[in-house]
């Protein structure tokens, strides 16, 4: 029996959920899927400039876990710049941080200034 996956801790959701060509066609050949964990991994790697290890702590995963979150998340956001499709930003196994961790943002948590009212996943009731 397979272990249930572990919540991947978010900071916070993004401003936008849809990113693309402008043009684009709103149908599900012209599109690419993105998680929330995925987005995050992105953020923290490619834009705040954790590594892997750092990101794992942050989020409250294993390095090998963020590894192939990122790995996948890169080419999901390839395919969405080469191919034209519209990439959206959604799902995923997560929770928004609460704010206090020590660790959260390298001791700044962006949650207040991020917080748009969006719900996760546990607020929902999924």
């Amino acid at each position: 029996m397979p272990r249930p996956r572990k919540w991947r801790k978010i900071c916070c959701l993004p401003d936008r959920s849809r990113f693309g060509p402008l043009d684009s066609p709103a149908n599900t050949e012209n599109f690419v899927n993105m998680t929330v964990d995925e987005y995050e991994a992105i953020r923290l790697i490619d834009l705040e400039g954790f590594t892997q290890e750092e990101c794992a702590g942050q989020m409250n995963i294993a390095r090998t876990t963020v590894q192939g979150i990122y790995n996948d998340a890169r080419k999901k956001v390839a395919e969405s710049l080469v191919n034209g499709k519209v990439l959206f930003i959604e799902g995923g196994e997560y929770q928004l941080c609460d704010g206090r961790g020590k660790s959260c943002g390298r001791g700044v948590c962006r949650r207040h200034r991020c917080d748009r009212g969006f719900l996760n996943n546990e607020d929902r009731g999924d």
